[in-house]
């Protein structure tokens, strides 16, 4: 039994490391897209493209869903109204913290430098383990020792400068709290309906929350966007449609405090992919850093660190 435990979450656990790979080579794509639109324009256009490119998906996976209860009409109809409920539910909460997180961060980068922005995001790696303990999930020391590897790998990794706290520096820890919440929804949610389906009600939320300053703060012109269109698109199918999608099912019956620190590793993945892409130079500090964050990921693999969340 210890054994399949152990497989099922390094499974899962790659999954949302390759969530945190598609985020951080994102990072290249988001920064050549907001040369031309605003904040609210790339999140809706980006999270529109998500929703088309998982729309096929949720509908082959709906039919194969229901084929079992074809000649029990009673049965079927209440798992409709079941999932139904946790569609709209799932949907909202994950949703609005996922559009808070975004849209306060593309805010935030504007009055911060890069560095501090991915330190401070990022600290939602200590953020969902100390709000897992007020719902009375609690952590084992080992972890705790993991997540402190991962914050010291990120400060090696990110902050090249003196530490200070000003006003970007603050939408950026509310940014990581939002992300906190969105990851801690993710996680109740994803047992009760398909993660797929549960990625795809979060989108619908964030694209209509991510139209209203669209319309209302920037209103876009069709010439900007189809310039943007190609950073666009990448991050709609790789960083949204698909990077979302792993993140649901790899969180499914996963320790969050575990997802948490695996997803984090996107801002190795988007220090390694400026330094490949953009022929950016990684110092002996940063790469220090990537390799304590990757210890702290193969910490937690080892099977008496952690047990899964009892269904």
């Amino acid at each position: 039994m210890k054994q399949n435990e152990t497989v099922y979450t390094l499974t899962h656990t790659l999954m949302l490391l390759a969530a945190s790979f598609l985020w951080g080579t994102t990072f290249v794509a988001q920064s050549i897209g907001a040369r031309y639109v605003g904040a609210g324009t790339y999140l809706a256009v980006r999270t529109y493209m998500g929703i088309l490119f998982l729309l096929p998906f949720v509908l082959i996976r709906d039919r194969q869903q229901y084929l079992p209860y074809k000649g029990e009409p009673e049965k079927r109809k209440e798992k409709r109204r079941q999932e139904r409920k946790n569609f709209l539910l799932g949907g909202c909460i994950a949703g609005f913290f996922l559009f808070m997180g975004s849209f306060t961060q593309q805010i935030g980068i504007a009055y911060t430098s890069v560095a501090k922005a991915s330190f401070l995001t990022a600290l939602y790696v200590v953020l969902v383990p100390i709000i897992a303990l007020f719902f009375g999930k609690k952590q084992d020391v080992k972890l705790w020792i993991c997540v402190l590897l991962a914050v010291a790998g990120l400060y090696l990794l990110c902050m090249t400068e003196s530490f200070s706290l000003e006003k970007g520096d603050a939408l950026m820890l509310a940014a990581a709290l939002a992300f906190s919440g969105q990851i801690l929804a993710v996680d109740h949610f994803s047992v009760k309906i398909d993660p797929v389906k549960l990625t795809f009600a979060e989108f619908i939320i964030e694209g209509i929350l991510a139209t209203i300053p669209m319309l209302v703060m920037e209103k876009p012109d069709l010439t900007s966007i189809l310039q943007a269109l190609p950073a666009i698109a990448y991050a709609g199918i790789f960083s949204s449609g698909i990077a979302y999608t792993l993140q649901s099912l790899g969180q499914k019956n996963l320790n969050p405090a575990i997802a948490s620190i695996a997803m984090c590793l996107e801002s190795v993945f988007g220090t390694l992919a400026g330094w490949v892409i953009l022929n950016q130079t990684l110092t002996m500090r940063e790469t220090f850093g990537c390799i304590l964050m990757f210890l702290a990921i193969i910490l937690t693999q080892i099977p008496i660190c952690h047990k899964i969340r009892k269904k």
